[in-house]
């Protein structure tokens, strides 16, 4: 365990935090009711639930000001609370086991090999997604239900406990595994692969517009990875009693049949608006952190 190094455990948490706090800046320039906006279109348009079967959001804009004007600018932000604690321990497993698996088979950087990059990508989002899913849980929850959830996050989570029991924690977590083997599995090999070519091409070197192009790069990969299985993900945590699904690819055939392919790319413009931004910011941050002599 001495071998073991802590600074990607720490600094992939400090920039997850970091990357977070932006998307509450400010209601215009933060993310965070982008992402909000997301999961409202992708529960929509659900045939077999009452509640959800009406289109009430055109797209992303929409859809923040209509809440904004419906439900007041504080429901733009339901969910930071599950949504800060998860990227502290999510952003913290993620990167640390990352960074220790690609150390464990290779012991240079210049030695790894995108299949490499892709396995411990897959293994480590597996793991931090996992441990993490109950705040993904809550998250949701209140970023689709708004109002109807009220109460601290604790009391929240004590609800769910006491309504669903441990399973209603880890709704969905199949599903948290699978897309964050998708999205880990792709964006972190992206960034790595990118930025190594770009410095080994001797047109740029380890800067920040290095670091800028290939987080840029690796946010739209992700984002066109991972949105079919965050529609089905978003729709299976959000429902109570699991009555609607019967499971993931029920999910999946459900939403295919009833609402065409391009369901399962619902929400994808605010996705890849959340995920480019985050990804810029993650990165850039954690690469100065890396700089620091510690």
């Amino acid at each position: 365990m001495s071998n073991v190094n802590w600074k990607p455990f720490v600094f992939g948490g400090l920039a997850s935090v970091t990357a977070e706090c932006e998307k509450c800046v400010s209601m215009f320039a933060g993310t965070f009711p982008i992402d909000l906006a997301k999961t409202r279109l992708q529960v929509q348009g659900q045939v077999g639930d009452s509640k959800y079967r009406e289109i009430r959001y055109r797209g992303m804009l929409h859809a923040i000001a209509r809440v904004g004007r419906e439900e007041g600018l504080r429901a733009l932000y339901s969910g930071i609370a599950p949504a800060m604690l998860r990227q502290a321990s999510y952003g913290t497993i993620k990167i640390g086991t990352y960074q220790s698996f690609k150390r464990l088979l290779v012991d240079r950087p210049e030695d790894e090999t995108l299949l490499t990059n892709v396995a411990c990508g897959v293994l480590s989002g597996v793991i931090s997604s996992t441990i993490a899913n109950p705040t993904d849980v809550l998250k949701i929850r209140m970023q689709a239900q708004g109002n109807v959830i009220q109460g601290s996050m604790m009391g929240n989570f004590i609800n769910i406990y006491q309504q669903e029991g441990t399973r209603g924690l880890w709704k969905g977590v199949s599903l948290t595994a699978q897309r964050a083997a998708i999205v880990v599995g792709v964006e972190l090999p992206v960034y790595d692969i990118t930025k190594k070519h770009l410095i080994m091409s001797g047109h740029m070197g380890d800067n920040v517009y290095t670091h800028f192009l290939s987080s840029f790069l690796c946010g739209l990969a992700g984002a066109l990875a991972s949105n079919p299985v965050d529609v089905v993900r978003t729709r299976m945590m959000n429902q109570r009693g699991g009555a609607l699904y019967q499971g993931t690819l029920d999910c999946l055939l459900q939403t295919w049949r009833s609402e065409g392919f391009m369901a399962l790319y619902k929400g994808f413009f605010p996705n890849w608006l959340r995920l480019g931004p985050w990804n810029i910011i993650f990165f850039l941050t954690y690469e100065q952190l890396k700089k620091i002599d510690v």
